[in-house]
């Protein structure tokens, strides 16, 4: 849908780098040595509690605040100091709008389509958003879930190389958050980068490449999806087969003995290792079993969620203001 335009050559095809950025509220410091980057077609969200510095961040990164120490890059560039070369390369989508009440939806779009030199056509972005029978309805008498894909498409009708996205479905009905995971899956495919923040961790876990989690202003996690909740499967359950039978019980003491982790009997035929399921784990459980003639059943890793990762890494914080 977004034909990006060349770029000047930057770092390989980091579009966004973040180096030890702190950024400072008189005595409060918000973010306190925040590194990470993003790549040219990478959908990037950046997780954290409220109150985490994520807002901070994004906000440096936009160019709206200037860092107390580190740096920031967008395209190879200063967002205060190229403030206006960064500005015609980006797109952010704001949660609250910050449109009129009274504009009506195809007047929004043609006049930010006006403010770039070849932008998406107006009516067919409308059309790609779920807005095109709504295009003669003001901005006030949309719903909260069609405010937010109006913005995403005001973020993205300059055919930007790296869009900001702030909680891009809040609000937004089933269907069209089906629609706007779509568009965003899309954005990264056609090589625009995108840098996300979200309380939506299905969201995250269904669209992003990578994730940075961060908390009091620090990144506690920066991985894929698929090694962020590999990393944290600490325990797994196991149930025997049929092949056999306990004349007694199994002793879970000789078990934890073996396979070097503690082992908790559930009942009912299912047993809990204390530990990740690695191979010399597992290898050494269907060890001590078939030297008791008891072939092993079910095993279940227990793959963690990103939500259990999250949850993990910085617990069930009150809420405050990013």
């Amino acid at each position: 849908m977004v034909s990006v335009p060349p770029a000047p050559a930057t770092n390989g095809d980091v579009l966004v780098s973040v180096d030890n950025l702190v950024v400072r509220y008189g005595d409060l410091t918000a973010v306190n040595g925040v590194s990470f980057t993003a790549r040219r077609g990478e959908i990037l969200a950046l997780l954290g509690p409220n109150g985490a510095g994520k807002t901070s961040t994004v906000e440096t990164l936009e160019g709206y605040r200037r860092p107390a120490s580190g740096t920031v890059r967008v395209c190879g560039l200063d967002p205060i100091a190229d403030h206006t070369d960064v500005v015609a390369r980006i797109g952010v989508m704001l949660q609250g709008g910050g449109i009129h009440n009274q504009m009506r939806v195809a007047e929004v779009l043609h006049l930010f389509a006006a403010y770039y030199p070849d932008p998406l056509d107006p009516v067919a972005l409308a059309a790609r958003v779920g807005l095109d029978h709504r295009m003669r309805s003001s901005w006030r008498s949309l719903s909260g879930g069609e405010q937010q894909r109006l913005s995403l498409a005001l973020a993205v009708i300059g055919r930007p190389e790296v869009v900001f996205l702030d909680e891009p479905t809040a609000g937004v009905d089933p269907a069209g958050r089906v629609t706007v995971r779509q568009l965003i899956s899309e954005l990264g495919n056609e090589g625009v980068c995108v840098v996300l923040t979200t309380h939506d961790l299905a969201d995250a876990e269904k669209i992003a490449d990578r994730v940075v989690l961060i908390d009091h202003g620090e990144v506690l996690a920066d991985g894929t999806i698929d090694e962020l909740t590999r990393a944290t499967r600490s325990s797994f359950t196991f149930t025997l087969d049929s092949i056999g039978s306990l004349s007694t019980p199994l002793d879970v003491a000789e078990i934890a003995n073996a396979v070097g982790a503690a082992v908790t009997d559930e009942g009912q035929g299912r047993f809990r290792v204390e530990a990740a399921p690695e191979p010399a784990v597992v290898a050494a459980l269907t060890a001590w079993l078939a030297e008791r003639n008891q072939g092993l059943g079910d095993l279940h890793a227990g793959r963690r969620s990103l939500e259990d990762v999250f949850l993990e890494l910085t617990g069930d914080p009150e809420e405050t203001t990013s």
